[in-house]
């Protein structure tokens, strides 16, 4: 199933390879990774460390190249990248981080002054334009690198576990803002995690990885509309799924 195009989307991933060497020797990481992507949804890719989660998405974040495959655009799509630390740069305001990465041939002054504080406002940092990273919290500084993704006029948003390294109740509140954007600009999403709780609130579709190919697929969307509900019959039905999915291919890589 590995090398199928498994349904109709905007971004068309097909067998992708990709292999690093160490010590001389080849560790393949991407092995004919095929699926599609629909710009419109939040895909989730939920898989043990090693399988390729992180390595596909900096591939479609132009970060790194492919050793062989395609990937087809069905119409031109701006990427944003959201990565595990903020990564903003301390002698900059946030302002100044935000717009960063924003086409200033493109926009006047005025424009881009604009375009700040429309983010600074989506992203709830309105008060916070004029400080400095060291003066923000940890949750806040995350908020400032997805306004910066947004700030490109990205269209698509590529995730790489941004909520991670956040308490619990500040990753809860992430998500809900992430929700509430994608939602508030129309966009989708391609958000890699560890956290199957996380893949379960946030997830359209969930993609399971296992060496570095399409293991499983689960589409949640569908029946179940945000807000969710952990503790509902539906979703600890699901998670059991999910969860038993794991195990079982953990085992069969323990048994290869």
């Amino acid at each position: 199933m590995s090398g199928e195009v498994w349904k109709i989307a905007e971004i068309r991933l097909k067998q992708l390879e990709k292999s690093f060497e160490v010590s001389k020797n080849s560790h393949p990481v991407l092995r004919r990774f095929s699926t599609d992507l629909d710009t419109e949804k939040i895909t989730v890719i939920l898989g043990r460390s090693g399988c390729g989660k992180t390595t596909l998405l900096r591939i479609l974040a132009g970060l790194e190249t492919l050793d062989g495959g395609q990937i087809l655009f069905e119409q031109p799509e701006k990427l944003g990248v959201v990565f595990q630390e903020p990564r903003l740069m301390p002698w900059l305001t946030l302002e100044q981080n935000i717009l960063f990465g924003a086409d200033k041939k493109k926009h006047s002054k005025s424009k881009l002054k604009e375009k700040a504080e429309t983010l600074l406002r989506l992203t709830g940092l309105e008060k916070f334009g004029k400080a400095y990273p060291d003066q923000l919290s940890g949750g806040m500084m995350q908020r400032a690198a997805l306004a910066r993704a947004l700030a490109c006029d990205a269209s698509y948003l590529l995730m790489d576990e941004p909520f991670a390294a956040l308490d619990h109740f500040t990753r809860q509140t992430m998500q809900k803002e992430f929700l509430r954007i994608c939602a508030e600009e129309k966009m989708g999403a391609l958000f890699v995690t560890h956290s199957v709780d996380e893949a379960l609130l946030l997830g359209d579709e969930i993609l399971i990885m296992e060496n570095g190919k399409v293991g499983s697929w689960f589409t949640i969307g569908e029946n179940l509309a945000y807000p969710r509900d952990l503790l509902s019959e539906e979703m600890i039905s699901i998670k059991r799924k999910i969860i038993k999915t794991l195990e079982n291919r953990s085992q069969t890589q323990k048994n290869f």
